[in-house]
């Protein structure tokens, strides 16, 4: 699909109107991309992070980039991984359309993810890649914004798992595989 890629690369240096912040629930940074993010954005990014109260599992807030090459960050705290039988994936595939909905809502025409809940949160890879995909692909066929989106991996095995996922349900014949 021409809307969609995936790559392996630094969400931090992202050329995207906006990034997606695989934040925690206070939004005040932390471990992995978050802290990432926060550090990359410089101490604005946390000042404006501290007027939003927080954000709850699922749900999305929009801030400025600040130091960032994009111009807004959509925070979404994943839920933690605990064994997938306690609304894990439903909590998951709303992080991705609460950030599509919000990228639209205020006119983002290009938006980069990373991989939500995969790191510290210990969300397996293989199922969070077909829950991100499942969300992202259903919501590129019946919207227009974002005209374009990229699964930014921070690691090529990363970018495999979701390439082959991608493979396995999207692509109708090999001319469509990533």
């Amino acid at each position: 699909m021409e809307r969609f890629s995936i790559l392996v690369g630094d969400i931090t240096q992202s050329d995207a109107e906006a990034i997606v912040n695989a934040a925690n629930t206070t939004l005040l940074g932390g471990a992995g991309v978050d802290g990432a993010i926060h550090a990359a954005a410089g101490p604005e990014l946390l000042a404006e992070c501290r007027t939003l109260g927080g954000c709850e599992t699922g749900q999305a807030r929009l801030t400025r980039g600040y130091r960032l090459r994009a111009k807004y960050v959509l925070h979404t705290p994943g839920p933690i991984w605990r064994g997938g039988e306690h609304g894990e994936a439903e909590a998951l595939a709303s992080c991705y359309r609460s950030c599509l909905l919000l990228a639209e809502a205020h006119g983002i025409r290009t938006l980069d993810f990373c991989s939500i809940s995969t790191g510290v949160y210990g969300y397996p890879l293989p199922q969070a890649a077909t829950v991100a995909l499942r969300a992202i692909m259903g919501f590129l066929a019946d919207h227009a914004l974002p005209e374009r989106v990229r699964m930014v991996c921070h690691t090529e095995r990363a970018a495999e798992v979701y390439r082959q996922t991608w493979n396995l349900w999207y692509a109708e014949d090999k001319g469509q595989r990533m």
